[in-house]
């Protein structure tokens, strides 16, 4: 499983390194399906910051499928889960949000283009 610590700088503040872009790229990666991401989005805006897989996998895919899907966003470091009883509970890796939004954050004010 991939790390989802703040490693990387926003894309203004420098060039990435080979590992740093690594990371990222699987993070983005594992989000660039649209079914993972619908699965992210219902377990990172649920109540109760946590999802059980049963009030999420109604996404307009098999169950084999959304537990696929779940466990590619879980190995890209993106969600964390627990067995409880029968049920897995998902919820976002606490750091994931704030290191993605560092990384597209300018770190200053974008130099006007001259006409």
């Amino acid at each position: 499983m991939l790390s989802a610590q703040p490693c990387c700088p926003a894309l203004t503040e420098r060039e990435l390194t080979v590992e740093e872009a690594e990371l990222t790229a699987a993070m983005f990666k594992a989000l660039g399906d649209p079914v993972r991401l619908r699965l992210f989005s219902k377990v990172a805006s649920h109540p109760d910051s946590e999802a059980c897989v049963c009030d999420i996998a109604n996404v307009g895919v098999s169950q084999p499928t959304v537990s696929h899907h779940l466990k590619k966003l879980k190995e890209a470091g993106l969600l964390l889960s627990e067995r409880r009883g029968t049920w897995v509970y998902y919820r976002v890796e606490p750091s994931v949000l704030a290191a993605m939004g560092h990384l597209l954050t300018p770190t200053q004010a974008p130099a006007k283009a001259a006409c």
